[in-house]
Order: structure tokens, then sequence, then C-alpha cells
């Protein structure tokens, strides 16, 4: 099979298309024929071998936490009417997903409703059961404006959909003409540039007496400070990663002073009833049924490497999901 390796930690050039064995399925696993590969931008910290990521202990390595496609083959204790099925399932830290056959474990698995595509099904169970923890800790009510960050991102475009859903003020704020009008037609009420100066007051102008009362911010670093000062007091500020590189900036004098409520949403959907498995389920019953709709970009495996160079140099909008041929 081709396969995606990583031969050296550094570039995304390192990201090389080579013929590999097959992987045989062990007790408990089952093989999959991939259609469709999650990246995450953990993978890109992970192949720059730094940042606090966890690295693969040997190398070549195979990255890729999530695939879907069809089961092919099954290990020992796995039943055989698996074989067939078009799943989707989250392979975590064993990684593998970068190649044309992955292996999983049976226990991981979902059947992809008819309604989903492979890519689709690959954005929900990574980054659609996040989005569905952050959305059932924010809580959103038709009194809320609620501020995204990075709106056209994988969990941002999530995020707008959820909170216009919910009857919120949405305001979506991206990098770019082109990504503020994706999420102007993904349903945000306000779309703004934030590489524009001065965003804020245009969100302060386009809301007029209303503030914003939550902040799902992502980013992190000025951008999400600035974001935060826009709060109206007594305002939620929940984060849930920093990609500028940074957390946001702020003291505990800063929140409260103003009554803010600030939480870092990770922790929580850990502890989500049912687990992150419950989440994951979810999050594809919520796009089979039409109310959750992940935006993908598209890469062939052999575009692994500029997969990863757009998503570092934030010029994807969506999913970036690798499909086979």
């Amino acid at each position: 099979m081709k396969a995606v390796r990583l031969h050296q930690f550094g570039s995304p050039r390192n990201l090389i298309v080579e013929d590999v064995p097959d992987p045989v399925p062990q007790e408990g696993q089952v093989r999959i024929r991939v259609e469709a590969s999650g990246v995450h931008v953990i993978d890109t910290l992970i192949r720059a071998g730094g940042n606090g990521a966890p690295v693969p202990q040997d190398l070549p390595a195979i990255l890729g936490r999530d695939v879907a496609g069809v089961v092919e083959a099954v290990g020992e204790g796995v039943e055989e009417t698996w074989i067939g099925e078009r799943v989707v399932a989250y392979l975590g830290a064993a990684g593998g997903g970068y190649a044309e056959r992955a292996l999983a474990q049976a226990e991981a698995l979902h059947r992809i409703s008819p309604q989903l595509d492979a890519a689709a099904a690959v954005a929900m169970i990574g980054t659609g059961r996040t989005a569905v923890g952050i959305l059932d800790a924010a809580a959103l009510t038709a009194d809320d404006a609620v501020l995204v960050t990075a709106a056209a991102g994988g969990l941002g475009t999530l995020f707008v959909q959820a909170a216009r859903r919910a009857g919120s003020v949405v305001i979506g704020v991206a990098g770019g003409p082109t990504k503020v009008e994706q999420v102007r037609r993904n349903g945000a009420h306000v779309a703004i540039d934030y590489s524009v100066a001065g965003w804020p007051q245009q969100v302060r102008d386009a809301l007029g007496e209303q503030e914003v009362s939550v902040v799902l911010d992502g980013v992190g670093g000025d951008l999400g400070r600035a974001a935060m000062e826009l709060l109206r007091p007594g305002g939620r500020l929940l984060m849930f990663g920093h990609s500028s590189g940074t957390p946001i900036p702020f003291t505990s004098d800063d929140v409260i002073e103003r009554g803010l409520t600030t939480s870092w949403v990770i922790f929580s959907i850990l502890r989500a009833p049912g687990g992150l498995r419950a989440l994951e389920r979810r999050a594809l019953d919520e796009a089979a049924a039409g109310r959750l709709l992940p935006a993908v970009q598209r890469y062939s495996l052999e575009q692994a490497a500029r997969g990863h160079e757009d998503l570092e140099n934030r010029a994807t909008t969506g999913k970036v999901v690798l499909v086979s041929s």
C-alpha cells in the first residue's frame, strides 16, 4: 500500500509517500481500506518535533489520528460481520491514518450513516466531537451574542451553525476576504476580517446597543485578547486552544474587575458523561441529521506536505482531510 511516512522531524517536506507492507490486524483490531483521514494541528506539531507535542518513539512513522473507509479484514476476537462495513474511527496516538490502509481497535468503530461521505465522517469523529463538547459547555441561548474566532476553520464553521440554530446573534471573525465571505455564507449575522486594523470597532458598530456575551476562542494571543475585551460585564470566555502559539494574555484582575467567567473547556470535554465515544456518536448523528455540516478541504495522500503547509500558514478553510484515490 501507499503511506505517508515521516523519516525525520522538521519541515512538511519530510512527509514522504512510499510503498509499505499492508498492516496486519492483531487481536481486537480491524483493517480499514481508508477513504479519508483527518489532519489535525497536533499532527503539524508532532511532525515538527517540538512544542510539547507527543512525538513517536520510532521513525519512520505514519501520522494520522482518524480514518474513515471500509473494513476489509479483522483480527482474532472480532466478529467477521464487520467486514464490508463503512466505518469511521479515532485512532488516537497510535496514528497510522495517512495511508491507504490502517488498523483500528474494533471498540473504536462507528458505522457511517448513508447520509455522510467519508470526509465528513472524519471531520466529525475528531473535530466534531470537540465542537459538541464545547457547545455543551457554552450552553448558548437566544439571549446571547456569540463571537467566534477563526470562524472559517473546522471548529469555527460548526460553532457558527450551532449558535445560529440556538437563536444567538453570531459574529464570526476570520482572516481575509475569502474566509470572511465563507463565514457569512455559513450563517453568521456579522462577518469581520480580523486582519484589518480596528476590527473590534467594526464589531461594536455592527452590534449597536447589544454587546458580546460569549467568546469561543481557540486562537489565543492578541486576537483572543481583543475578542475578550469585547465581552460585556459578566460575559463568558471559553478557550479551547491557542493556535497563535500563545494563550490569551490576561490576569485574574482583568477577569474579576469585569465579572467574566473564563474556562478551558477541553478539561470539561474529557469529563463528559459517556466519555469521548458518546461525543463522537452525537457529532456523527448531528451531521447525518443535517444540523451540523462540516466544511472540508480535501488533499490527496501525495499532497500531505502541502496540507500541513497550508494548515500552518492558515491558508485552509474547514477541516483538512486526506483522501485516497
